[in-house]
């Protein structure tokens, strides 16, 4: 199957896109969005990828789905498109790089400037139905993008793997710990911020390890 994806992502993943679930799932999708309002919009269901080519992740971090609200998710987990404000989880986790670094939160919540520097914001689901969380979860999704990070996780090393809640600890559970870093702690959501998000200091530890592995830290 032909898909519109950055190009050294498509060489990678082409076996994935030949595979019978990838029709399906690329079946169903397009029907949703014939007949129905899904985010992201179409053009930006692989801005992850284009924006982060394979060779150039260093640090992936990991969400669930895409914000399911007019105008917010463009492509990118936790991020939203300008003049946009900021959803709960990503105002926390602006304030938990603010403690951790000492740098002023933001005006804007786009993240592509993250994307841009080698940060793979990867949504395991990456389409969802207006106003219905989850709505496109087990239609294939989740695995395109268990193949994402085992292909990460095989032809690449020294990356960081930032996982904030359960489900994303279970995501990468498959990853090379010794040749690479991973982070967890609670998600960034009101409901768990104060249960170990706050203070973990992912960011700051991140920036470490790349700099100690001969890489550029990011400007979070």
């Amino acid at each position: 199957m032909d898909v519109r994806i950055e190009q050294s992502w498509k060489a990678c993943l082409q076996d994935e896109f030949d595979k019978p679930y990838f029709k399906t799932l690329t079946d169903f999708v397009r029907d949703e969005y014939s007949r129905t309002t899904v985010y992201p919009p179409a053009r930006f269901i692989f801005n992850a990828f284009d924006l982060c080519p394979f060779d150039k992740v260093k640090v992936v971090i990991i969400g669930q789905d895409p914000y399911h609200e007019p105008g917010q998710a463009h492509g990118l987990c936790f991020s939203v498109n300008d003049g946009v404000q900021f959803p709960p989880s990503l105002r926390n986790i602006f304030k938990e790089i603010s403690d951790d670094l000492g740098v002023p939160v933001p005006a804007s919540g786009n993240l592509t400037r993250w994307a841009s520097q080698g940060v793979l914001l990867l949504n395991a689901t990456l389409t969802v139905r207006a106003g219905q969380a989850g709505s496109h979860q087990g239609r294939g999704w989740e695995t395109f993008t268990d193949a994402v990070i085992r292909k990460l996780g095989t032809e690449r090393e020294g990356l960081v793997y930032i996982l904030w809640g359960a489900y994303a600890r279970r995501k990468c559970e498959f990853i090379d710990r010794s040749r690479n870093l991973v982070l967890c702690s609670a998600h960034p959501s009101p409901l768990s911020a104060y249960s170990g998000f706050f203070g973990n200091h992912h960011f700051s530890q991140a920036n470490r390890w790349l700099e100690e592995h001969g890489r550029t830290p990011v400007i979070w």
